[in-house]
C-alpha cells in the first residue's frame, strides 16, 4: 500500500520536469525503478534541471582546475624540499646556469636580461654575492612597450632590486607595431637589462668578465 502513495509521487515531480536524479534524492526511489516506470512517459525538463545541465560542465571544469592546482602545489613543495637551502656554492652554479642562459658572452661586457622580476633579482643577488659587486657597479635599463606604465615599472624594477633610481639608464620604449603587439599586456613591467660597470676598477670589469666566462667553460667541458 506504501508503493502507490509513492509512486504518486514520483510521478508528480516527473510530470513538474524534474530529473532521475532530483526524484531519486527527494524520495529515495532508485534510478533503476525511475527508468522503468517512466520508459514511455515524454518528458520536459524545468528551469532548476535545465540550470543544472548548464552548470554541469562549468563545475566539472572548475573541480578539474582545483585538483591540477592542488596537483601542482604538492608537486612544488616536494621539490622545494629536496632543494633545501642554497649554499653559497649552489648559489655560484645557478648563477652560472643563468648567465649561460641569459648572459652576455662577447665583447667582455657584463649584462644579463630578462623580464622575470624573480630571475632578475636571483642575477642581482649573484653580481653581489658571488662576484663581489654592489649596486655603485650595477646599472638596470629598463625596455617598455607603449602600453606601459613608465614611472609604474621604475618603481617596481627600483623595489623588486633594492637598486635606487640614480643607477637607472635612459629607459627605451619598442614602438615596432609587430613586437608591440605580440608583447602588449604580457610583460607588465617590460624587460630589465642589467649591466655591470667597473667603475675604474678592471677587476669589476673586463677580468670580471673573463672569469665568468671561464668559470662557464670549466663547466661545459666536463659535460
Amino acid at each position: 500500500m506504501k508503493s502507490v502513495p509513492l509512486k504518486k509521487q514520483v510521478f508528480a515531480l516527473r510530470d513538474k520536469g524534474y530529473s532521475y536524479n532530483l526524484i531519486s534524492q527527494k524520495l529515495g526511489v532508485s534510478k533503476g525503478t525511475l527508468s522503468a516506470w517512466f520508459k514511455d512517459v515524454p518528458f520536459t525538463p524545468n528551469k532548476l534541471v535545465l540550470q543544472r545541465i548548464k552548470a554541469g560542465p562549468l563545475k566539472s571544469g572548475q573541480v578539474r582546475h582545483a585538483a591540477k592546482l592542488n596537483a601542482t602545489l604538492t608537486i612544488k613543495e616536494a621539490a622545494k624540499k629536496e632543494i633545501g637551502t642554497l649554499s653559497k656554492r649552489d648559489l655560484q652554479m645557478v648563477g652560472l646556469g643563468l648567465y649561460l642562459g641569459e648572459g652576455s658572452k662577447l665583447y667582455e661586457t657584463i649584462r644579463i636580461i630578462n623580464s622575470d622580476p624573480k630571475t632578475v633579482k636571483l642575477a642581482v643577488l649573484w653580481l653581489k654575492e658571488i662576484c663581489g659587486l654592489d649596486n655603485a657597479n650595477i646599472t638596470v635599463a629598463v625596455h617598455l612597450y607603449p602600453d606601459n606604465d613608465i614611472k609604474k615599472c621604475l618603481s617596481f624594477w627600483s623595489k623588486q632590486l633594492a637598486i635606487p633610481l640614480s643607477q637607472f639608464r635612459k629607459t627605451q620604449i619598442d614602438t615596432r607595431s609587430n613586437k608591440s603587439a605580440i608583447k602588449k599586456h604580457k610583460l607588465p613591467y617590460g624587460t630589465a637589462h642589467i649591466s655591470v660597470i667597473s667603475k675604474g676598477n678592471p677587476e669589476h670589469g673586463v677580468a670580471l668578465h673573463r672569469k665568468i666566462i671561464g668559470w662557464l667553460e670549466a663547466c661545459i667541458d666536463q659535460v
